[in-house]
């Protein structure tokens, strides 16, 4: 909702929770001596560049879209124009999505499969305590408009 702040007041920076649950799973997979996931290393680095280099990609090009609007892509920040063009006419997250992916990259570069597997719980935090305020607050912020996007595109893909 819109309030003293003018910001979703989402938990945390999405870029933090991200790390966080990589950096857990890494560190459980090296406590529980986890297994790897049983590629060649020169398979698994590709894989990873390819994952991570696709995020970063994804990423860039959903924030440039923000940039040109002339509003921060920073969920803390007040919003000061909708996005719904470009990667935004086909998910309402693409930012979030490509953080996943390079989440996925770092989680194969780094030979855990914990820290993918918790790919997963992140992504929940992710939809329930930021996208869901983030939602919260486009529709108070935007009205109509808002509600005539998300009805027309889907949340993630």
């Amino acid at each position: 909702m819109i309030g003293k702040t003018d910001t979703p007041g989402v938990i945390a920076p999405p870029p933090l929770i991200y790390l966080a649950f990589l950096l857990a799973g890494f560190g459980i997979g090296r406590l529980i001596h986890e297994p790897s996931f049983g590629l060649a290393v020169d398979w698994r680095r590709g894989l990873a560049f390819v994952l991570v280099i696709g995020g970063l990609l994804l990423d860039g090009i959903a924030a440039g879209t923000f940039r040109r609007l002339g509003t921060p892509p920073e969920p803390w920040k007040p919003t000061t124009a909708l996005a719904t063009g470009g990667l935004y006419a086909v998910s309402r997250n693409p930012i979030y999505l490509g953080f996943a992916i390079t989440y996925a990259g770092f989680a194969v570069a780094m030979d855990s499969p914990v820290a993918l597997a918790l790919l997963f719980p992140c992504l929940i935090v992710i939809d329930r305590f930021v996208i869901a305020r983030e939602e919260r607050y486009l529709a108070a912020r935007f009205g109509a408009a808002y509600a005539a996007y998300k009805g027309k595109v889907r949340r993630w893909l």
